[in-house]
């Protein structure tokens, strides 16, 4: 005679505890990690020149950590990543900040969650950019962004001026993605881990979303069941381990030797 079935959450709670005792999170220092967060937009194929930043919020208040302008996401080392304050002054480091990188400052304001930003120009989601497009969810491999990619339908222009951080943090709200129409994308993390998550499954997206539309109208994901993906492909162990094998991807980069 068969067992009775049991309910989903029990199995939930069984792989979430699983997750935790057999997916350890392994230390890095944000630089290490910011490093290989930038190998990994790399090698998903998301560089555009010098255009797009990567951000991490520095423990001194008001500060963060950025990639030292004039380099590649392909170039990054640990060495390679200086703290900036609220001007875009360097304190720590060599070499100056992407002067775009200042819109970043009015997401950490608004937004006191989130730890980690990623902007960049990858193909697939500056195309949907490029249509002024909004994100349909109808895949579950896009469930990490359901209800969670904001969509920016005017460009501001290029965002060197507080301006543009206005309306950039505006739009992306309480969201941890948003398309920025005519531009590309950005994504807010609680960690780079997180950002670098979204960023990678925000261009497959995007990718899957302009190959699916050549076959008819997407039919997006039923709301309950894609909001249930999206908290389960979001737990940190599965975020945390993606990022590592991500990272061995890369082929490893100079590790950093902690002081």
């Amino acid at each position: 005679m068969n067992a009775p079935l049991r309910d989903k959450s029990y199995f939930d709670q069984r792989a979430s505890s699983d997750m935790a005792k057999h997916l350890p999170n392994q230390w890095r220092s944000t630089q290490e990690t910011m490093a290989y967060a930038c190998r990994i937009l790399a090698m998903t194929e998301q560089e555009a020149g010098l255009a797009g930043q990567i951000s991490v919020r520095s423990e001194r208040p008001g500060a963060y950590w950025t990639l030292r302008f004039g380099l590649g996401f392909d170039e990054a080392t640990p060495a390679d990543f200086i703290e900036v304050d609220r001007d875009l002054n360097t304190l720590a480091g060599g070499g100056m900040a992407n002067p775009a990188t200042r819109f970043h400052l009015w997401v950490y304001d608004a937004r006191p969650d989130v730890n980690a930003i990623i902007h960049t120009h990858s193909p697939w989601a500056s195309a949907l950019a490029a249509a002024r497009q909004p994100l349909v969810i109808a895949q579950m491999d896009m469930t990490p962004l359901h209800n969670d990619c904001a969509f920016l339908g005017d460009w501001p222009g290029v965002p060197i001026a507080d301006q543009e951080g206005v309306i950039i943090s505006e739009a992306l709200g309480d969201k941890r993605a948003i398309i920025l129409a005519h531009h590309g994308y950005l994504t807010a993390g609680k960690t780079c881990e997180e950002a670098t998550y979204l960023s990678v499954y925000l261009e497959r997206a995007a990718r899957m979303q302009i190959r699916a539309q050549a076959f008819g109208p997407l039919t997006p994901v039923d709301d309950e069941l894609a909001r249930a993906a999206h908290d389960y492909l979001l737990k940190p162990s599965i975020v945390n381990s993606t990022f590592a094998y991500w990272a061995r991807q890369t082929h490893g980069i100079a590790p950093y030797v902690k002081p």
